[in-house]
């Protein structure tokens, strides 16, 4: 990116501007998560059918995902940003208008298309604003994202719970999105690529630096694609719920998701990065066994909020440890978003396979075991520490590799 002097004070309306595309973007999730089981009686498709569907958008996002910083070299970044966004937040209107499996599938694979991109061209703007800012910022985005996400699957739930017809309901929160995503971008930065720099291969493979990295993101972001697209159906269909119940259920689990990336950059400041996902790692295994075990929706419920609160600062966590775990650090970076990214696309698809197979009881049965990764492999996290001006008071006190 060519080189730009930026004072305080632009520094401040750039982190404001790219924390309101992180909600917008959260919204159009929440939004959709809440309406999946009206989507589905729509379609007329059965559990198995509605996991082949929710396989497209990793489909969409995997062949789309790399596209991104090619559209953002030409374009510059704010103005990829601002035609991508746009996209994403019209997708939303899709997958309601599906009459049947077929065009369901072609909605999802446009749906996830237009969230890749979206997605990784406002990270890599979020992640270089951190570094112009020399603070830690990227917790306090996700966060962001989370708070967007509560706000439309609350939307949906009270849209659920008044029965309205889930395609005029994501039409009035598309216009609404658009608006407000076309009004935030004006002021994220406008990173440019060198007028001599070689344009980004279509494809590329991540570094190994990136891998056990994402691995540690792949077991959080499969936990929280399954319970945002599956957490309604589960308590709709194993505990006999109501619409407005299940959709409640959502909006729980992404109350707490919010209020730990919030306040994630602090206790992690506190604890490091590493004890930190520990600990979120048993948090998430005693939430999944709670709903796996719940009899009554109230404990599947605070089940899924204990999910939400695990897993919530562990991607945030790894872009930071990505940028610094080799000679690249945003090759490494792109690698762990492709790994994460591609996951929470792949988990709902997932969990409907197996639930058809078995049961949706078994399908949690399997995010619980991959909580368990988050514990036993949170140490990958500890890098080198060559940005030593951000290594956390925790990680400093330890001894070998800091975070």
């Amino acid at each position: 990116m060519s080189e730009v002097v930026y004072d305080k004070h632009r520094l401040r309306q750039a982190r404001i501007a790219v924390a309101a595309v992180f909600c917008v973007h959260g919204a159009v999730t929440g939004s959709f998560a809440t309406r999946v089981p009206w989507i589905q009686e729509h379609a007329s498709v059965s559990a198995g059918m509605l996991g082949l569907a929710l396989a497209f958008p990793a489909i969409g996002a995997s062949l789309a995902m790399p596209l991104a910083s090619r559209i953002g070299h030409r374009f510059g970044a704010r103005t990829a940003l601002r035609g991508l966004l746009a996209l994403w937040t019209t997708a939303l209107i899709l997958p309601s208008l599906a009459p049947n499996l077929l065009t369901l599938c072609l909605a999802l694979f446009v749906y996830g298309a237009t969230s890749g991109m979206s997605d990784v061209t406002m990270n890599a703007i979020g992640v270089e604003t951190e570094t112009l800012m020399r603070k830690s910022i990227m917790s306090g985005l996700h966060g962001m994202w989370s708070v967007g996400a509560l706000i439309g699957s609350a939307a949906g739930t009270v849209a659920a719970h008044l029965g309205s017809d889930a395609r005029l309901h994501h039409a009035l929160a598309a216009l609404a999105l658009t608006t407000i995503g076309l009004v935030a971008c004006r002021r994220v930065l406008d990173l440019r690529a060198e007028p001599e720099g070689e344009a980004p291969p279509r494809f590329s493979l991540p570094p190994k630096s990136a891998l056990l990295i994402g691995a540690v993101g792949f077991c959080a972001v499969f936990a929280e694609g399954a319970s945002l697209d599956w957490s309604a159906v589960y308590l709709r269909d194993v505990l006999d719920t109501s619409a407005g119940v299940a959709a409640a259920c959502t909006t729980g689990f992404t109350l707490t998701m919010a209020v730990a990336r919030l306040a994630g950059d602090a206790v992690v400041n506190r604890f490091g990065a590493v004890r930190t996902v520990r600990a979120g790692g048993v948090l998430a295994v005693l939430g999944g066994l709670l709903v796996v075990l719940a009899s009554h929706p109230v404990m599947a419920m605070g089940g899924f909020a204990l999910l939400g609160l695990g897993i919530a600062v562990v991607v945030p966590l790894a872009f930071a440890a990505a940028g610094r775990s080799g000679p690249n650090p945003s090759q490494a970076i792109a690698g762990v978003a492709t790994i994460t990214y591609t996951s929470g696309l792949i988990a709902p698809s997932a969990i409907g396979t197996l639930a058809d197979a078995t049961s949706l009881v078994a399908s949690f049965g399997l995010v619980t075991l991959l909580a368990c990764g988050l514990t036993v492999f949170a140490g990958v996290l500890r890098t080198d520490g060559r940005k030593a001006a951000q290594a956390t008071p925790a990680d400093a006190a330890a001894p070998g590799p800091r975070t």
